[in-house]
């Protein structure tokens, strides 16, 4: 019995101290819909929780305006739904705001509840679109992050929710457009191995990926059978995880040049400046994904 609670001992030891050398990383991120998340950064999220981390899915909206044929309360359920299949599927938490699809506003109020959020999370790293988009929902959740950076720090701001002890990293999603300044492409990860988990969650965006955004882009190739629609959709979403030249580069500097010229998928981000100001050792320690240097 002495050497069984050695043994026990031990092991509780061993336990502690590679928590103690390992802990976990608690990464927030914030979409404007239900859906927005999972396109932005469901591969880095399947990286994070297959490694034991923390991971949260905030939409700004409820997703009430996003359908040809429904809308309101009906369509707000609908997605909700989603988001919870969502979450069982790839491990984390989501979280769906009450505010109506179309109608978010970078007000004061909106600001303190992305301020609680982070907080209350205790977010390491913080993922939001640029304030530079086609879609106002998508411009004013940047904004909305953007504003929330430093101040979740600021003891007097929100003062019911203790403030951060250390600025999080806040990191912009990628994007295409070019006005009024291009996305550059700080950390890009490898999410080859992890693209099928990112594709089965946004499967279950139904009422999204099958047919409100193919609807809107007057695409009726979608197949009605279940097996060969997630197929469509898998080739439909490569675009988004495609290696330009620039990402080619920042994924050689993060995984050297002959792990970066076999990735063929990858999701990018970029530094926000008014967030913490990583070294690259910071990066590293944060993005465990990412190999040692």
């Amino acid at each position: 019995m002495k050497k069984l609670y050695s043994c026990l001992f031990l092991f509780l030891f061993l336990a502690q101290s590679v928590s103690a050398q390992s802990p976990k990383i608690r990464v927030i991120v914030f979409g404007a819909h239900p859906d927005d998340c999972d396109i932005s950064s469901g591969g880095l999220a399947a990286l994070y929780v297959a490694a034991g981390h923390a991971v949260k899915f905030v939409s700004l909206t409820n997703g009430d305006k996003g359908h040809q044929q429904m809308g309101g309360p009906e369509l707000a359920k609908r997605r909700l739904e989603e988001t919870r299949e969502v979450a069982r599927r790839l491990g984390v938490t989501y979280e769906v705001l009450n505010n109506h699809d179309g109608e978010l506003m970078p007000t004061l109020e909106n600001r303190l509840e992305v301020i609680r959020r982070i907080r209350e999370w205790k977010a390491d790293v913080v993922i939001a679109p640029r304030p530079n988009d086609y879609h106002p929902d998508h411009r004013y959740t940047g904004v909305l992050v953007q504003d929330a950076a430093y101040l979740v720090i600021v003891p007097n701001i929100l003062p019911k929710v203790a403030p951060l002890e250390n600025n999080p990293l806040f990191l912009y999603t990628r994007d295409h457009f070019q006005r009024p300044n291009p996305f550059r492409p700080d950390i890009a990860v490898d999410i080859t191995s992890v693209y099928d988990k990112k594709v089965h969650a946004l499967d279950a965006h139904v009422s999204q990926v099958y047919e409100w955004l193919p609807w809107t882009a007057h695409d009726k190739s979608v197949p009605t059978n279940l097996q060969e629609r997630k197929k469509w959709l898998w080739n439909k979403y490569l675009t988004r995880v495609n290696i330009s030249p620039e990402v080619r580069q920042s994924l050689g500097k993060w995984y050297g040049q002959e792990r970066a010229a076999q990735t063929t998928m990858a999701e990018v981000f970029e530094i926000c400046e008014y967030g913490k100001r990583p070294t690259e050792a910071d990066i590293r320690r944060l993005f465990p994904m990412l190999p040692p240097q």
